[in-house]
């Protein structure tokens, strides 16, 4: 892309300049190539894009819920009106698959707006008679809430934390990953064109500095995170000294758990998913596969031998499985990861190596790796990797499994293969973790809330559940008898 255009900031469905004139670069993580130079926004462009949310949010929130739900349904069907735009612009500033974009990306960003834009006009109190009188509860919205984007899946997040909130009357100011800030410009654009009002959805560009700016900043009610858990902790650090709510989606080292009576085409198809999908740089992913003893020696042959068909190669070719990483540090990052965890014995079964693509002589790709890990003490056991590389381990019983598998700080998520469904549901229940998927995994439809336990995250996203996190309940007392004083 010769002399890429600048991208700017977007305060009252404007692109404007940061004050500063301040710019980062985004890059290709497949070429190395420039995509633009965006504007960094400092304190003074946050506090603007409150402020323009704060006179915005007012009328907003005065409109009926059918109204604001007509505006959102209108920008689900931009969205997916601009689909292959969306997915191709999520594939080059990701790296990720255009196989994987359209579906992943850009039509869950247009589900949950949808969905949203359906729960919008069903927003409602309760009303209970009581001694003295009765009383009505009013849901109202917060103000304005502050989004902070991780760079997995800008434009899905940017949705999810987006379209609930403006549903419940609120405006959003959002800042997204500085390693994929595109995506969120363009769906303000969209989000403009489908009569959103001005003010109601602002981008702040930035690195920890703008986002930080975001949780100290006095008038911004409430705090979305999706990161990870030290960004967490210093997020909640930030919003203490104002005590705004806080809702956040963080990282994860999740057990899958593969029982002997299980199908285990089904359980290789979903540890692949649950470890190769987005190239392993998901939240969610089922990154310790415990295996019954009786079945893993065929689970591995399994898993190796579809591990070895997947083709790596250019994100923006649609037969391409395995994409770039996010930038050439996560993928040195991942490969120390990969050595740290041979030097403490685990066993390297597959992949795992620094790969050079034909035509991205630059790009940041590594391939799918497979462990057997004996020790869950192992370093690639313990710790959240972010990239493709699965640890599978033996195990002999329910009891001893769902003790390994809650042995972690993490509660994001978990799965368990079986045919058994009594024992499904019952290690469903024992698992500490905020979303169990039983024979498949990473499904998220919007109707599911999705959110973690434990270091994993506090809060709901998707579902009518978000919705609470978006609004707070009113309580109003009306009496119907003379007022009785003791003095």
């Amino acid at each position: 892309m010769p002399n890429p255009p600048d991208q700017l900031l977007w305060i009252d469905n404007t692109a404007v300049d940061s004050h500063r004139q301040q710019r980062f670069e985004t890059r290709n993580p497949a070429t190395g190539a420039l995509l633009a130079r965006v504007a960094e926004a400092d304190a003074g462009d946050v506090d603007a894009a409150v402020r323009s949310a704060r006179a915005a949010q007012v009328d907003w929130a005065a409109r009926s819920g059918v109204e604001r739900g007509r505006i959102l349904a209108a920008a689900a069907a931009a969205v997916r009106a601009h689909r292959d735009e969306l997915a191709r612009l999520e594939c080059l500033d990701g790296g990720k698959p255009i196989a994987e974009t359209p579906e992943a990306d850009v039509d869950s960003a247009a589900d949950c707006l949808e969905y949203f834009a359906g729960q919008a006009a069903s927003l409602q109190g309760e009303y209970q008679t009581v001694d003295g009188g009765f009383f009505y509860t009013r849901p109202e919205p917060l103000g304005v809430c502050g989004g902070i984007g991780a760079w997995n899946y800008p434009l899905q997040i940017a949705a999810w934390k987006t379209a609930p909130a403006l549903a419940a009357g609120n405006a959003m100011v959002f800042k997204p990953a500085e390693l994929t800030p595109l995506s969120a410009l363009r769906f303000a654009e969209i989000l403009a064109e489908a009569g959103l009002p001005p003010g109601l959805f602002n981008v702040v560009q930035g690195a920890a500095e703008t986002g930080q700016a975001l949780t100290r900043h006095a008038d911004i009610d409430k705090i979305s995170l999706t990161g990870e858990v030290g960004t967490g902790k210093a997020v909640m650090r930030d919003a203490a000294d104002t005590l705004k709510a806080v809702t956040m989606e963080l990282g994860g080292k999740s057990p899958l758990i593969v029982f002997d009576d299980a199908s285990l085409d089904d359980a290789v198809s979903g540890a692949l998913l649950g470890n190769f999908y987005t190239q392993g740089e998901i939240c969610t992913n089922g990154t310790r596969v415990y295996v019954h003893e009786a079945v893993i020696d065929d689970f591995i042959e399994r898993v190796v031998a579809r591990t070895r068909q997947l083709r790596i190669g250019d994100p923006a070719d649609p037969d391409t499985d395995i994409g770039a990483l996010i930038s050439p540090a996560h993928r040195d990052h991942v490969l120390d990861f990969i050595h740290r965890g041979e030097a403490q014995g685990a066993r390297r079964l597959i992949g795992g190596e620094a790969v050079t693509v034909e035509g991205c002589p630059d790009g940041a790709f590594v391939s799918p790796a497979v462990f057997r890990v004996d020790d869950d003490d192992c370093v690639i056991a313990r710790e959240e990797i972010f990239g493709p590389v699965m640890t599978i381990l033996p195990f002999r019983d329910e009891t001893e499994v769902i003790r390994r598998a809650n042995d972690t700080p993490y509660g994001l998520a978990g799965g368990v293969f079986t045919t058994d469904l009594q024992r499904a549901h019952r290690v469903a229940a024992a698992v500490k973790a905020g979303v169990i998927w039983i024979n498949h995994y990473n499904l998220t439809p919007i109707e599911m809330p999705f959110g973690g336990m434990r270091q994993s995250g506090i809060g709901r996203e998707n579902s009518r559940h978000a919705l609470e996190h978006y609004s707070q309940l009113k309580s109003v007392f009306v009496a119907t008898t003379g007022v009785d004083a003791p003095y």
